[in-house]
């Protein structure tokens, strides 16, 4: 790595940071701060989306699944796209037509108090475990780059150093510099993506393509894995992408609050569908990388080019073989597409707790000015957290994308399967949802820490569902009658409702 290199990190982060705060605005509202006052235009909210569901861990650790093995995980973007136009058509509806802020509102509306609490804690932990993984991915090429100039710093350090600067910014701005913020990094990233590819193939002297189709690279089915127990088995790969789609732009807080910032629902269709696509490529770019790099290390494996795991082979490529500039400027936008997902957590986890939890509990209202500020002393708190969480990553054998993607599915299938039973269940009450809702988070968190090998993570989010959907439906059968607040939740709600929402 050259000085300049460094200097062009220092510099990118910087002026990235002040323009998320400039084309922020100054921000005088709640619903300003959370949301944008919905005057978000949709192409801005799709990139968004994009840079947020997959930040550093697609660009630090997508190329590592194709060099060790082949691009199978493009069938999960298929099912990404499937899932998306689920949540386009059946639960945006609901989220515009009552105005709210948060997903977890709709499940306050529908089933109480208690079970907005309970998705909203639900999700402020997982958020906390699932980013801090992608907080952590980030991590690992600012240690590269800084032991190459001797500053052989901790990984906590490095987490701290980011988490520091990505709290600043996102206490001020707002969603409006997240989300101006993550255009800026998806468009650096992808172009260093498509930089980094076209250095490897003009320094090949051979077709990586054919390389890697010899080697089985280039399969994209697998119909001939078990689907049990393969995470990308095609059956598992579209059903399993499918579910943790719909549930994670659905049911996840950190998606729906940019969702709901756009225009009208119609700007929010738009907006996630168009992701879905995007994300298709983006993935096949970053695939495409791992079979390049395969014939540029002369199909050498991790172990004998000395690194400790895959998630090291991009990175190291990065600092060893990119132009000079070029590689800082990628690495800096690895960075920055980390602190734009952190900030987007930040943003959600303080809008679920100001509005699924403060108002929704205590019922005290609030000045504008004294709720903005509680609103960004939410936002401090759990910036301290997540860099604690984060510190508590400090390796791992599998590549880091999947182990992102566990962790976010182990509540993902039982929050869809919260909202799936609210509104196909209208015996359903409170208590049952809350049960079954209990019994399928307990259930995934077991297979995830005690039986791993058994199922593969891309069904975790599909036998979340099943369980909340099957349990709480045998539950309801217990009541004669459906419950009264099953038609309030299908309507749009009276003002009271609207504000507590």
């Amino acid at each position: 790595m050259h000085t300049i290199d460094l200097a062009v990190i220092v510099v990118y982060l910087l002026a990235s940071a002040w323009l998320g705060l400039w084309l922020s605005g100054k921000q005088r509202t709640v619903r300003d701060y959370f949301i944008g006052n919905r005057q978000l235009p949709w192409w801005a909210v799709c990139l968004s989306v994009v840079a947020t569901e997959t930040s550093a861990l697609t660009v630090i650790s997508t190329p590592g699944i194709a060099f060790l093995d082949n691009v199978t995980f493009l069938q999960v973007a298929v099912g990404y796209f499937i899932g998306r136009l689920a949540v386009a058509f059946v639960l945006l509806p609901r989220y515009y037509r009552g105005e709210m802020t948060t997903a977890y509102a709709y499940l306050g509306v529908r089933f109480g108090r208690g079970m907005q609490g309970t998705t909203a804690v639900t999700f402020l932990f997982t958020r906390l475990l699932a980013d801090g993984v992608r907080l952590f991915a980030a991590a690992i090429p600012m240690k590269i780059v800084l032991d190459s100039f001797g500053m052989e710093l901790s990984y906590f350090t490095i987490v701290a150093l980011l988490g520091v600067a990505t709290i600043l910014y996102t206490l001020v701005g707002g969603i409006r510099a997240v989300v101006w913020v993550d255009v800026l990094q998806m468009g650096v990233y992808m172009v260093g993506g498509i930089v980094a590819l076209a250095v490897i193939v003009q320094s090949l002297d051979v077709n990586f393509l054919a390389v890697a189709h010899d080697a089985g690279k280039t399969q994209f089915l697998d119909f001939a894995s078990s689907p049990i127990s393969a995470p990308y088995a095609t059956v598992t790969a579209l059903v399993g992408g499918a579910l943790l789609s719909t549930a994670s732009h659905g049911a996840d807080q950190i998606i729906v609050q940019r969702l709901l910032g756009c225009k009208s629902l119609r700007d929010a269709q738009m907006a996630v569908v168009v992701s879905g696509v995007v994300v298709f490529f983006q993935f096949a770019l970053f695939l495409t990388v791992g079979l390049a790099l395969y014939s540029y290390y002369e199909q050498r494996t991790v172990d004998q080019l000395g690194l400790a795991n895959s998630d090291e082979l991009f990175p190291t490529f990065i600092v060893e073989g990119m132009p000079v500039g070029v590689a800082g400027l990628m690495l800096a936008g690895i960075m920055a597409a980390a602190m734009s997902t952190l900030s987007s957590s930040l943003s959600a986890l303080s809008s679920s707790t100001m509005s699924d939890l403060y108002q929704r509990f205590t019922r005290r209202p609030l000045e504008e000015e004294r709720a903005l500020k509680l609103s960004r002393l939410f936002t401090l708190g759990w910036g301290l957290v997540f860099i604690g969480a984060a510190a508590m990553f400090t390796g791992t054998e599998n590549p880091v994308v999947e182990l992102g993607l566990s962790v976010a599915s182990l509540t993902y299938g039982g929050l869809l399967g919260a909202f799936f039973l609210g509104m196909w269940v209208h015996r359903a009450r409170q208590v049952d949802a809350a049960i079954a809702f209990g019994v399928a988070i307990v259930t995934m968190s077991a297979l995830f820490l005690f039986a791993p090998e058994l199922v593969g993570f891309t069904w975790y989010t599909a036998i979340g569902v099943a369980i909340t959907v099957g349990l709480g439906y045998l539950l309801s059968l217990r009541h004669r009658d459906p419950d009264p607040r099953a038609g309030t939740a299908a309507l749009p709600p009276r003002p009271d409702t609207e504000e507590r929402a």
